[in-house]
């Protein structure tokens, strides 16, 4: 790269007192939101007309993609005429949509005097903006810079009113965590608060690196920021500003005491997911819902509010009139029918503005509103880019409603044996694999109760227009307590898919999803049904055997699908996913991996190495154990 063509940031004006000066209320501090600060690039562009249409058309793209509810992270790009442009965007995790959106176009208007420079960073409390005219920190958001945008703690103006010593130790126990946590998550955020012992306050703080970046350099990020946070101290507030990460602590609460992130499992050694947990789907989102509240209820009573107003309180989500939705899915015709199950019916809806939605039309007894009501609360502020969205609700008599994200591409399955069969590439795929397990590694380890989805399968598994997979159908999913190693319970899944243990003894763990994990890993690779019958000489032989088989021989990569053309993949990252997707089905159920640990080994270097795994085990329809051939 050539000097002239790098960047040179250069502060023009840092905004350090504004911040501080927010209104804040006793939930969010995000009504309003400056520029804490702000650089230009020093070199102008080749053509100020043309730089100036490619980086409106760039912020556009960025906007429309940080619209998406559930959607932090954004990337564009605009390269008419040789006067490119490109731009990244990052949201806090704890924002609503309209949020994000509006430090998004405050974001925009604090960039405008940089006119033609080629460059442009921007800080905020609750999001953040780059653009440049080259690609390069698109994968190394700190190494990209000739002269490197300074690390910089921004600190409050009050100290705290704590006595110091106890708020020093619980602030410095409470960045060192998230200091390790945000790395060994997937989307590097974590949001936590911690007491002051001896006071009465709580600390509030996020840690959060560009999305863009690598585990290591977030990881020096975020050391650098919990390093340069400590100069702030005893001030009441702090901010750490770098290129790669973003690190925030306050006495005042500035995202919602539900949108934590569960620590534990990042602070034990053991890697894991990222934040953001959404609840809703197109066929049993509902019954998901009732499930939650139904089961939460025998936990925590709540006393009960006005019906209204407990409904208003829901984060994130809005109340729509039955009218509406009945008109919006043509009197919930058979036309607009997309989905039936146990539960109910899945209509599509098309709203008065246009919108596309779909609506779950559930029965439910008039005795369960009060425990919806009050857990409902729970689910509406919590999103994941790989769950189905919950965008609204609605109370008629004894219906219930939910109004959840659309998916026009329909199922997985439809893509694998359906009417759309060996229409996905491979990229397509090893993304739909990975998506997946990121969405399950934030059920399981990123909450303060862990989520078992029980009905992991290809069916369930839905696709936006990116192909980007949502996991949906949470009829059958359930709370598990993080003390157990496994409960007992009554089978209640899909036999194909399911873990030997659990369908034979009952035995529920997070594991019996890994198991299904690893199956549905197999059928996208494949492109086979894992329930497919073929017959080697005299034995039968599932999708399972097959793929054990070819690995005894070292030859499994002889299991993708023939439909996808051979220069799309390398034979090594096959391999390796197919080894991830056996070690996912091995018996017993402490051999098979966490599923945070499943994220990491398919985000993680090309092969796995040498493994020792012990023979996986499949259970038929008729519920018997099969192991290579021979059933039980």
């Amino acid at each position: 790269m050539s000097a002239t063509s790098v960047v040179v940031m250069i502060a023009l004006f840092v905004v350090t007192d504004l911040v501080f000066a927010q209104p804040k209320n006793n939930n969010t501090n995000t009504d309003t939101d400056v520029p804490i600060r702000f650089y230009c690039g020093s070199n102008d562009a080749m053509s100020e007309t043309t730089f100036s249409r490619n980086l409106n058309s760039t912020f556009s793209q960025l906007r429309s993609q940080l619209s998406k509810i559930g959607v932090y992270y954004a990337r564009a790009q605009n390269l008419e005429d040789g006067d490119g442009v490109y731009g990244v965007a990052q949201c806090r995790n704890y924002l609503l949509a309209n949020q994000c959106l509006a430090c998004f176009d405050v974001a925009v208007s604090a960039v405008k005097p940089c006119g033609s420079a080629n460059g442009a960073n921007v800080f905020l409390d609750n999001c953040f903006l780059r653009y440049e005219n080259y690609d390069q920190f698109y994968d190394d958001p700190e190494g990209s810079l000739d002269v490197a945008v300074a690390p910089l703690a921004v600190c409050g103006n009050e100290s705290t009113s704590q006595p110091i010593t106890n708020f020093n130790r619980a602030l410095q126990g409470l960045l060192s965590d998230i200091r390790v946590a945000t790395p060994r998550t997937t989307d590097f955020y974590v949001a936590s608060t911690r007491q002051v012992t001896g006071g009465n306050a709580t600390i509030y703080a996020v840690g959060q690196c560009l999305a863009n970046a690598s585990r290591a350099i977030c990881k020096n990020c975020m050391s650098t920021a919990y390093n340069n946070l400590f100069s702030c101290l005893p001030a009441d507030e702090g901010r750490a500003i770098d290129v790669g990460c973003f690190m925030r602590y306050s006495g005042i609460p500035f995202f919602q005491d539900n949108q934590t992130t569960n620590l534990i499992p990042f602070l034990s050694g053991v890697s894991s997911s990222k934040s953001g947990l959404i609840i809703g789907v197109c066929s049993s989102a509902a019954a998901f819902v009732l499930i939650l509240a139904l089961s939460l209820w025998f936990w925590r009573r709540r006393k009960s509010k006005d019906f209204a107003e407990d409904m208003s309180e829901l984060q994130g989500t809005q109340s729509y009139s039955y009218e509406d939705l009945k008109k919006a899915a043509n009197n919930f015709s058979e036309e607009y029918l997309i989905g039936r199950g146990g539960f109910g019916e899945v209509y599509k809806a098309i709203l008065d503005d246009g919108n596309v939605v779909a609506v779950k039309k559930l029965q439910v007894r008039v005795g369960a509103k009060k425990e919806f009501i009050n857990e409902a609360k729970l689910i509406s502020n919590v999103r994941h880019r790989n769950l189905i969205l919950q965008l609204g609700w609605c109370i008629d008599g004894s219906e219930l409603l939910l109004v959840l994200e659309y998916m026009s591409q329909g199922s997985l399955d439809k893509f694998l044996w359906g009417e759309k069969k060996g229409t996905l590439n491979w990229k397509q795929r090893s993304d739909i694999i990975s998506g997946i397990a990121r969405g399950l590694a934030h059920l399981h380890g990123e909450l303060h109760f862990k989520i078992i989805h029980r009905d992991i399968k290809s069916s369930n598994i839905l696709l936006d227009n990116d192909f980007q997979p949502k996991i949906a159908d949470f009829g059958l999913a359930r709370f598990y307590p993080d003390d157990q190693t496994h409960v007992s319970t009554r089978f209640a899944g899909t036999m194909g898919y399911t873990a030997p243990e659990y369908a034979t003894r009952g035995h529920l763990s997070e594991k019996v999803d890994t198991y299904s994990f690893g199956i549905v890993a197999l059928e996208v690779i494949s492109g086979q049904r894992c329930t497919h019958v073929n017959y080697d000489g005299s034995e039968m032989e599932y999708l399972l055997d097959q793929a054990w088989k070819l690995y005894e021989k070292g030859i499994h990569s002889k299991l993708i699908d023939e439909a996808l053309n051979p220069n799309e993949y390398q034979e090594a990252n096959v391999i390796k996913i197919v080894e991830i997707a056996l070690m996912c089905t091995q018996s017993p159920a402490s051999l098979r991996p966490s599923m945070s640990d499943v994220y990491l080994m398919l985000s993680s270097e090309p092969t796995l190495g040498k493994r020792q795994m012990s023979r996986p085990t499949f259970v038929n329809a008729d519920r018997r154990i099969h192991i290579g051939g021979s059933r039980e």
